[in-house]
């Protein structure tokens, strides 16, 4: 196995993740967390506002997506190694205020074994994928490693999607070795954030992902209803550049062939089958880790996602010189 580590450097891509009723927390804290109402998505806005501040950016990301079709085309990703695997380290970075935020090594662990299961569909709920998605539903290949894990006291109360808790000079924790490394900043988020993103093209000076510190991992302090770690499996998609299954847009597209076109993000756990109304008025995937259901309800990546993640690792991709 060809060991792969991974520079992301990564279009600012914020997905917001939050709940739909009253949150708790299941571990005492001296304080609750807030109130989320639902899962929602700032993406759109603030892609546009990295475009706007950043005009070579368009062309990048435009630049990245003509080789990953080119990549998937051609079956590119099938070379990668003789077995297709890549290895990411992860490095995790804990930015805490109360003794719950200073999340245990244990939590951190129960994270990346959730990694690992859904992105090589050993994760027991896989077995709910229903029949018409059997053919689709893909082993991505890909392996988590805990590299490290930095913590810093800090008096913050909470974080903004602005990547101040990526920076030391805002107090925050600079990222550690991006090129070689995932960066994950555990920390209290505000406006409602469950975690968001990068994709690649950006600055790989904030490369990597921020996950709410009570919705990463399995096991300690978590949120009800977010508490079986795919925040994280839904982020790290982002940040291998895939999209939502509804692709930002009331029948939009998230660029993939076997994802079925969706109305628009999914919440809590439909019920099966949720027909689409768009064109085709196919069934939806909504258990694809890409919507926003509920962490229970969510158990599947499709062969075209694993197509489209693992292109970033062939020779011309963004992140192929960390393939050597």
């Amino acid at each position: 196995m060809r060991k792969v580590t991974v520079l992301l450097s990564s279009l600012l891509f914020f997905v917001s993740c939050h709940k739909n009723d009253a949150t708790s927390i299941t571990n005492t804290t001296s304080e609750t967390a807030p109130f989320i109402s639902q899962r929602t998505c700032a993406s759109n806005d603030v892609l546009q506002a990295q475009l706007a501040a950043d005009p070579s950016l368009r062309q990048r990301m435009n630049a990245i997506e003509a080789f990953t079709q080119n990549a998937i085309a051609s079956n590119a990703t099938a070379r990668l190694a003789n077995d297709g695997s890549v290895i990411i380290p992860v490095v995790v970075n804990v930015l805490y205020r109360t003794a719950a935020e200073n999340i245990s090594a244990a939590q951190i662990q129960s994270q990346i074994d959730v990694l690992n299961e859904d992105y090589n569909n050993t994760n027991k709920d896989n077995s709910s994928v229903p029949s018409i998605f059997k053919t689709a539903d893909a082993s991505v290949g890909v392996h988590f490693e805990l590299a490290n894990i930095v913590r810093k006291s800090t008096n913050k109360k909470s974080w903004s999607a602005n990547d101040a808790m990526k920076k030391s000079s805002q107090g925050g924790i600079n990222p550690t070795d991006p090129a070689h490394n995932l960066n994950i900043w555990s920390c209290n988020l505000g406006q409602s954030l469950l975690g968001y993103a990068q994709f690649p093209g950006g600055n790989p000076a904030t490369d990597g992902v921020v996950i709410l510190y009570s919705a990463l991992g399995r096991t300690g302090t978590l949120i009800p209803k977010y508490d079986k770690g795919r925040t994280a499996t839904h982020e790290i998609g982002h940040w291998m550049n895939l999209r939502h299954i509804w692709g930002d847009a009331n029948c939009g597209d998230d660029l993939v062939a076997d994802t079925p076109q969706a109305d628009a993000a999914n919440y809590g756990c439909p019920a099966f089958p949720k027909a689409s109304t768009c064109t085709q008025k196919l069934t939806e995937m909504t258990m694809d880790y890409m919507d926003y259901t509920d962490d229970a309800c969510m158990y599947m990546f499709s062969n075209g996602q694993k197509q489209r993640m693992l292109a970033v690792f062939v020779q011309g991709g963004p992140r192929y010189s960390f393939a050597q």
